[in-house]
């Protein structure tokens, strides 16, 4: 961890990801496991991220922000799509600004980056999950116009439940979707 001082102005980049980054991105998702107190869960690897990240049919996008080309932060965000709306969206899976680097603006460009491309693509809304006792993070994104989503839970299937629930009788394959995802 590098010394850096909090009165000290950065000039700093951001940048989308490229292939060659894929260890990188692998490092920054292990800082914010450790962070978040979700290491255990941080599985990803960088033939991973270069497949799903930068292969043919990428599932997310990614950026780095970067201080004297130090990677010092992250986001990975995917498209979705509000049936109510009508309109496409993005999901920001994850923003991560190194400690010793927060409080310089880094997070709010990286945020504000994502946000442009939303813009830029017509999408509706930008949203993502955060902890809840990650206070500082909440913080942050309400000073940015962000509100809690009051009435909704988070649902989540996966391991062996998604592959049960997809083995079940009722499942249905959808013509043109059974393309080898391996």
């Amino acid at each position: 961890m590098t010394d850096v001082d909090p009165d000290e102005s950065l000039t700093f980049t951001i940048r989308p990801a490229k292939p060659a980054d894929a260890e990188i991105l692998v490092n920054l998702v292990r800082e914010l496991a450790v962070y978040e107190r979700l290491e255990a869960q941080a599985e990803a690897t960088a033939d991973q991220f270069r497949r799903w990240l930068f292969g043919p049919q990428p599932a997310a996008e990614a950026a780095l922000a970067e201080v004297d080309g130090k990677p010092v932060g992250f986001a990975i965000w995917f498209s979705t799509f509000s049936t109510f709306r009508g309109q496409p969206g993005l999901y920001l899976e994850d923003v991560f600004v190194c400690p010793e680097y927060r409080g310089r603006g880094i997070g709010r460009a990286l945020l504000a980056t994502v946000a442009r491309l939303a813009v830029d693509r017509g999408c509706g809304r930008l949203e993502w999950s955060v902890l809840d006792w990650n206070v500082p993070s909440i913080a942050f994104y309400k000073s940015h116009g962000a509100r809690p989503m009051d009435g909704w839970r988070v649902f989540r299937v996966d391991e062996g439940d998604l592959i049960r629930l997809a083995e079940t009788p009722e499942a249905v394959r959808i013509a043109g979707t059974e393309k080898e995802r391996s």
